[in-house]
């Protein structure tokens, strides 16, 4: 055998490996020298080996530490370590160290492969039961998501759907259409029936409703019910929304509210007010079941407001503005030329506003909106002969000007009062009273226009909410919210309202507490041990109920800015009977509106798309998607 020349132990790996690169041939070239290997070196073992520089396909490796020819085949490195190990043993053990620690790290930013355990091969390609938690938590969140968000059930059957839940959870499978239209869906149906059910074991509760057409023009009438729960939360749920083929006259419809109530368990004596906007059916309706009806203050201004401006000056000024709007409506041009005009003039940016005779204050924003591009529109419209007798005159601009200082105000206000999570019937009297004496009140500074703009709204106002009942009914309201008690009532009606509140006390809370006094319970053995101790004072519960309304009279008031819910929920065992009583009022709501959203959102579920959806399947999902 050929004797083998090895390094001594002292030097290290790399300036053995450096000398032996370093060294020359014979001829005095560097032809001999070892240089590395070209490519990816995925072995230690190449640390120890490389080719001569004048090997330029590299077919013959050779050991930096001897120099040694050393065969492999393809990069493999068999022969390599066998050498190391034959050879230089110590460089062998630090190869097979190395190794070991690089197998656990990544390579060039890549991790490592491992081998998978047949156990988790197996799991990888598995799909979970259709009884797992895990499944049908999955399934359950998708129907929620359709419901609550209005999307069509065909969208299971989307490439794209199917590809993210695929991304999110490879293991579990997808099911069908019709899996989730007649099971997933109807089971959710039920649990929220359910759920809306409490609604039976509430003392009273309110209601809202209105009529609504889908875009196959067939007739909804919705019905929501509201009402205050134990711990003061002020809840609204959407019951039906019915289909009613018949005629919507006042019979019918009388009927159909009266059977919805029953259909959920719900006493009409429990009911105590249902706001409607002011349609003969729906009056006809509340008389004939002998329901207390309250007026839709969004209606009452928004009728206030149509009515003061049939001044032909204000519909004149008003027809310019809609065919303005409709010239740019219409127009690229238009717009891209008037967004440019605003940039030049240093206007905001806002696009014009067009007028819905079903929004209510949108004729106010497309004044207003006008009103503050009328330099830009002026510049676009004179630019083009075609369109330069749309320009508004100064006459109008006045007119315009005067509509918006009169009732732009009022614009905040018929949103404010549109809310179902907080209480807003206590409201109306002191807004009637904000109107009389600031927003709606005349100043000297004004147009005449402004003025009888102004005093024709709140002339309507005051008409349609001083009859008796429902003057009657806001001043309870009132008085039981802690904000305000007996601040905005008529001084000569508090003494009258005090006797009616009183009276309803004694009448309706007393039945209550004795219903629960009836109600058997397992007797402790103390209890019969117990005597009853009759009072000296001689008072009688109706004066126990005035002395209490009292107290709550001269109890601070609470502040402006504070829930009264709130406030009620920290003071109702100081004041029981009027806390019964403050349930009773403060969960009628002052407008329609919670009823109304049910069109929006009838509307986003019958669409075009979906204009074949037969009506019980309108009603529940309209239902799932509002109390959800």
């Amino acid at each position: 055998m050929e004797e083998m020349s090895v390094p001594t132990r002292e030097k290290s790996t790399e300036s053995l490996g450096d000398q032996v690169t370093e060294e020359n041939t014979d001829d005095g070239s560097n032809a001999g020298e070892i240089v590395e290997r070209k490519g990816q070196r995925s072995s230690v073992a190449w640390r120890y080996f490389g080719y001569l520089k004048s090997d330029k396909k590299q077919s013959s490796a050779h050991c930096k530490l001897c120099r040694k020819h050393v065969p492999t085949k393809s990069g493999n490195t068999t022969n390599l370590f066998y050498h190391l190990k034959q050879c230089h043993p110590l460089e062998h053990a630090q190869s097979l160290t190395e190794s070991a620690n690089s197998s656990s790290k990544t390579t060039r930013g890549i991790p490592a492969k491992q081998q998978q355990s047949i156990e988790s091969a197996f799991s990888s390609v598995l799909t979970y039961d259709k009884k797992a938690k895990r499944h049908s938590d999955i399934t359950n969140a998708i129907a929620y998501c359709l419901a609550k968000d209005m999307l069509p059930i065909n969208m299971v059957k989307n490439e794209g759907f199917k590809q993210l839940i695929k991304v999110m959870d490879p293991h579990y499978q997808l099911p069908g259409r019709k899996h989730f239209s007649q099971t997933a869906l109807p089971k959710l149906y039920r649990e929220c029936h359910e759920a809306v059910e409490e609604l039976q074991t509430v003392s009273f509760f309110a209601t809202t409703s209105n009529m609504w057409s889908s875009r196959t023009s067939e007739p909804y009438p919705s019905l929501t019910a509201h009402y205050i729960d134990q711990d003061w939360n002020l809840k609204s749920k959407c019951l039906q929304t019915a289909y009613l083929p018949d005629d919507h006259t006042g019979e019918v419809t009388a009927l159909g509210l009266s059977e919805a109530l029953a259909s959920w368990g719900l006493s009409e004596d429990k009911q105590v007010c249902i706001t409607t906007d002011s349609g003969t059916n729906i009056v006809k309706t509340t008389s004939l079941n002998n329901w207390t009806r309250l007026q839709c203050f969004r209606h009452r201004l928004h009728s206030g407001i149509e009515k003061a401006g049939k001044d032909k000056r204000v519909e004149r000024a008003v027809a310019v503005c809609k065919r303005v709007v409709a010239a740019f409506s219409f127009s690229w041009k238009k717009k891209r030329e008037l967004a440019a005009a605003q940039e030049e003039l240093h206007l905001p940016q806002h696009k014009l506003v067009t007028e819905s005779p079903t929004r209510w204050g949108s004729r106010q924003k497309m004044v207003g909106r006008v009103l503050e591009q009328h330099k830009a529109i002026s510049q676009v419209l004179s630019a083009d002969k075609k369109t330069r007798h749309l320009v508004p005159s100064w006459q109008d601009l006045d007119v315009l000007e005067s509509v918006h200082g009169a009732l732009n105000p009022l614009l905040e206000f018929t949103d404010s009062l549109s809310g179902e999570s907080y209480v807003s019937v206590s409201y109306l009297k002191p807004m009637l009273h904000l109107f009389r004496t600031q927003i709606l009140k005349p100043s000297e500074d004004e147009t005449q226009l402004t003025k009888d703009l102004k005093m024709t709204v709140m002339a309507y106002l005051d008409e349609k909410y001083n009859d008796q009942i429902t003057n009657e009914l806001l001043d309870v309201a009132t008085l039981v919210d802690p904000r305000f008690k007996v601040q905005y009532i008529n001084a000569e009606h508090v003494d009258a309202i005090k006797m009616r509140a009183v009276s309803e006390m004694f009448r309706h809370c007393s039945q209550t507490q004795r219903k629960q006094k009836m109600k058997k319970q397992r007797k402790s053995l103390g209890s019969f041990f117990k005597k009853s101790h009759p009072t000296s004072t001689g008072i009688t519960e109706k004066e126990t109920v005035e002395k209490e309304l009292e107290k709550y009279g001269l109890a601070p008031d609470a502040d402006s800015e504070m829930d009264p819910l709130e406030w009620w929920k920290i003071n109702d065992r100081s004041f029981p009977r009027v806390s019964c009583l403050a349930k009773h009022y403060l969960c009628i709501p002052a407008t329609s509106s919670p009823s109304e959203r049910v069109f929006s959102t009838g509307g986003n579920i019958v669409t075009c798309h979906r204009a074949a959806l037969k009506p019980e399947a309108v009603d529940r999902l309209v239902f799932l998607s509002r109390n959800l």
